[in-house]
């Protein structure tokens, strides 16, 4: 099949490109050619904006694909861009999505008011009822978190009949290359010699549904690739959820970290190191549909993919950060009024 990426070059993008390469597809990727990515050299390159696809229509549309993926869909204007740019040409369109469209999200973020939704989500669960759960922090309409809204991005990709969609909502992505560095933050106290890590109980015990960037690519090479994907929507993540300190605990057995995670009463944490987020309210989903229809399974191992995104991030920690989230001083004196 003739398969065009749009994205494909940044987190999980060249672990697509790469599978689909393996299996024989014919792939393109559109991108503006400012990311380095190592990919197949049978892979064709097709430069422009994905915010601009009218400027470069005729060389997708020349290539025509007969399935195309949208990796970086935010905003409703770009859903309904790429249903016009491919209409009469692809057979199908996929769309990456997030767990973040669902009510319980809301909830999570203290964006709207409510009871603590039931978890484990499946894709039939209510979703927000308030748009743009970004926009407060977007620093004015210019700001890409001011339009950003995965829900009106479904409805247009769902919308059309002669142009079916597939969407997947995806977990917390983690691995190498991940931009957000989401292990970062235990991973630096851990390599400082920290003897332990503070959870304030809480948000120990929350839950969030991860993938390892890898197995994420697998399930979006299955959506791409199985017609029966299409008009439907897959939960992917892992089947398993860890609790936040369980996830610490296997983020220190791939660092090979001697030390402990300290559940801490919330009364006993200044408030800096207080979440900030509702962690009544798990953000668990229930994968069976992929799993059943598509049969995806996980490619790679929780453990594996840990060491691989602990070796990758102690090369490449981000090149700035906020030195006041390592405040040390301040965590050896709770760990001391714990002991006295």
């Amino acid at each position: 099949m003739r398969m065009l990426i749009i994205g494909g070059t940044a987190f999980t993008g060249p672990h697509i490109v790469r599978r689909l390469s393996e299996l024989g597809h014919e792939v393109a990727v559109l991108n503006r050619g400012q990311t380095e990515a190592d990919l197949p050299d049978a892979v064709r390159r097709i430069y422009g904006d994905r915010d601009q696809l009218q400027d470069a229509a005729g060389e997708l549309c020349a290539f025509a694909p007969e399935a195309v993926l949208d990796t970086v869909l935010t905003t409703e204007p770009q859903a309904h861009a790429v249903m016009r740019t491919f209409k009469g040409v692809a057979r199908r369109i996929v769309a990456i999505s997030s767990q973040d469209v669902y009510r319980a999200y809301g909830r999570l973020i203290h964006l709207e008011p409510g009871p603590v939704e039931p978890i484990p989500i499946d894709e039939d669960a209510p979703l927000r009822a308030k748009l743009y759960p970004y926009r407060e922090q977007a620093e004015g309409p210019e700001h890409r978190f001011y339009h950003y809204e995965k829900i009106v991005v479904e409805r247009a990709i769902m919308g059309d009949p002669d142009l079916p969609g597939t969407i997947l909502r995806w977990p917390m992505v983690y691995g190498p290359r991940d931009r957000q560095h989401r292990t970062f933050e235990y991973l630096k106290r851990m390599d400082d010699g920290r003897p332990a890590i503070l959870l304030e109980e809480s948000a120990a015990r929350w839950q969030w549904t991860k993938g390892y960037v890898e197995n994420v690519a697998a399930a979006v090479v299955l959506a791409l690739t199985d017609e029966r994907a299409a008009g439907r929507i897959y939960n992917v993540g892992e089947r398993d959820t860890l609790t936040w300190a369980e996830w610490v605990r296997a983020i220190g057995r791939a660092a090979g970290w001697g030390g402990e995670v300290v559940v801490v009463p919330r009364e006993r944490l200044p408030e800096s190191m207080l979440p900030g987020h509702n962690t009544d309210q798990h953000l668990v989903t229930d994968t069976t549909r992929i799993r059943e229809e598509l049969g995806y399974k996980e490619v790679v191992t929780r453990e594996e993919g840990l060491r691989r995104t602990v070796a990758w991030e102690r090369a490449n920690p981000p090149p700035q950060f906020d030195p006041q989230q390592f405040d040390y001083q301040a965590e050896d004196k709770v760990l001391a009024d714990l002991n006295p």
